[in-house]
């Protein structure tokens, strides 16, 4: 399985020889640092941990540079810049992982036309009404109507005396982990860590994606 983490640079398109246009996403891909393997004889599990990004590491605290330090992938440094530690660590379940402590991950890992599948945190938009969040149409716009053009109308009959849980009401929207599936692999800047990816992807810029390709 191919894996790494990147995050949402913006939006472009790019035209092909034939002179088609392909809209995608441009993501800053890499390069990751494999920080422990997990196994089934002391995990339960199998997986492989990453470090991604960098932080300083006097905004670290102490219990995770001891576990980067005691995993040998963080001596004073990350990724060879002094003073800096991973700005995002996390696990990719994998099975029979061959990866080892210390390998560095880049872009190289995917190739033109993979079909990939991208996970995001999407965009919150905070308090919204039944409209905008579950596409109500409103009430009736005609003669006699009042301030009822976005309203969301009757939640139900009176006589349950309560409402339904799961009734489609106003409320929190946004910011949620969002996966999207068969994208494909349009280019791959090894040189800046870049991979351009067809259609588009949760959250805004600088979000924190994760790319899996089988």
């Amino acid at each position: 399985m191919k894996f790494i983490l990147g995050t949402k640079v913006n939006m472009t398109q790019v035209f092909e020889d034939n002179g088609r246009v392909t809209t995608g996403t441009l993501i800053s891909a890499g390069p990751m640092k494999v920080t422990q393997i997990r196994n089934m004889t002391k995990d339960k599990y199998e997986a492989v941990q990453v470090g991604f990004g960098e932080k300083k590491s006097k905004n670290v605290s102490k219990a995770v540079l001891g576990h980067l330090k005691k995993s040998a992938t963080l001596n004073a440094d990350v990724l060879g810049k002094e003073g800096k530690s991973f700005r995002y660590i996390q696990e990719f379940r994998v099975a029979n992982p061959t990866a080892v402590v210390g390998d560095v991950i880049d872009v190289s890992v995917f190739s033109e036309g993979d079909i990939i599948t991208v996970t995001g945190i999407s965009k919150g938009k905070g308090f919204q009404g039944v409209v905008k969040r579950h596409g109500f149409h409103g009430g009736p716009r005609s003669h006699g109507q009042k301030h009822s053009e976005r309203e969301p109308g009757s939640i139900g009959s009176t006589g349950p005396q309560r409402v339904f849980k799961g009734t489609r009401m106003a409320g929190r929207m946004g910011g949620e982990r969002i996966v999207v599936s068969n994208l494909k692999v349009v280019k791959i800047d090894k040189e800046n860590n870049q991979i351009l990816v067809s259609g588009a992807i949760p959250g805004h810029r600088g979000t924190l994606v994760e790319i899996v390709s089988k």
